[in-house]
């Protein structure tokens, strides 16, 4: 299992990805959390109100999720990571097997 991390402008655009990337069976859940960044752009330091999308899925799964949500991401550079899972309950896993491609 992984996890990857989209970072999304508000909570309806992390809403539409979600429902791509479940519909698409690529993630078997996801959560969306709303937060605070800051960065550079263009020159200038942003203070902005964010969402972190988190979608629940297996490692092969990845390439095809980054497919996806940068053909529908509103983001000239969108932040997609994959971040790994050491260890998870074996119900859960196996729920999330059935959930996904």
């Amino acid at each position: 299992m992984i996890i990857s991390y989209i970072i999304c402008k508000d909570k309806d655009e992390a809403k539409r990805i979600s429902k791509v990337l479940i519909n698409k069976k690529l993630a078997a859940c996801c959560n969306i959390i709303q937060t605070e960044s800051l960065y550079h752009w263009k020159n200038k330091l942003v203070e902005d109100t964010e969402v972190i999308l988190l979608a629940k899925t297996l490692d092969k799964n990845f390439p095809e999720i980054k497919k996806e949500v940068l053909k529908i991401h509103s983001y000239k550079i969108p932040c997609i990571l994959k971040l790994g899972v050491k260890d998870i309950n074996a119900s859960y896993l196996n729920w999330l097997k059935s959930r996904v491609k």
